[in-house]
């Protein structure tokens, strides 16, 4: 909860930092934007196995920024606030581990047409993911153990992508309403070698790259 209440403030200042530069941009646009996400890593077991965990629904949460050269391309710039969570069973027992990321994509953007009243479009670009943290939590039986010392690499590169559509809302088509597909797939190894220990037995991240499949929904205002 900490983490949390730190990012969003974190979030709504970037929100008016950015803002002061783009307020006299006709072709600016902000927006804001939920992102349930699910992922995929792999875990470790205390025998040294690799498994897959079970898909668990994450949250994401942020704005976005962005500036369009004319109606079919602009660039988008967001801010995001994500967790990615996973389950597995091992020894009768529930672990679940949850990573926290503030991600910054950087996405290409080509639509339809940005002023149309419904405007299709496709992205791509580069994403940074900065770590906020992590658990791991083991149940049962009664008994709950929650371990916060989980660390992963501090920074994440990937490649994000997607497709969406926006609808307007208004006769001046400035408000939208925006709804798409988003996929990151993750460029570098996350796990921290011997640091990702949850205790001295054994590691809970596998070497793997971080892949993660969103649905997003929000609105965009266009000034």
């Amino acid at each position: 909860m900490k983490n949390f209440k730190s990012i969003s403030i974190v979030i709504i200042v970037s929100l008016f930092v950015l803002l002061s530069f783009q307020l006299n941009a006709q072709k600016a646009a902000f927006g804001v934007r939920f992102m349930p996400t699910v992922s995929n890593f792999n875990l470790k077991t205390s025998s040294g196995g690799t498994i897959k965990g079970e898909i668990n629904l994450g949250i994401g949460a942020g704005i976005l920024l962005g500036y369009n050269f004319n109606e079919h391309v602009g660039i988008n710039a967001e801010l995001m606030y994500s967790t990615y969570s996973q389950k597995y069973t091992e020894q009768n027992l529930e672990r679940k581990i949850t990573l926290r990321y503030v991600n910054i994509p950087l996405m290409l953007s080509l639509n339809s047409g940005i002023t149309k009243p419904v405007n299709l479009n496709i992205t791509a670009g580069p994403q940074i993911g900065i770590s906020a943290g992590s658990t791991f939590t083991t149940k049962g039986g009664d008994a709950t153990t929650t371990f916060n010392s989980v660390t992963i690499r501090k920074g994440d590169l990937g490649f994000a992508y997607g497709a969406g559509l926006d609808v307007a809302l208004n006769p001046m088509k400035t408000t939208r309403f925006a709804l798409g597909f988003r996929g990151v797939l993750g460029l570098i190894d996350i796990s921290a070698d011997n640091n990702n220990q949850v205790n001295t037995s054994y590691y809970v991240i596998d070497r793997v790259q971080l892949k993660t499949y969103s649905i997003y929904f929000g609105f965009t205002f266009l000034i």
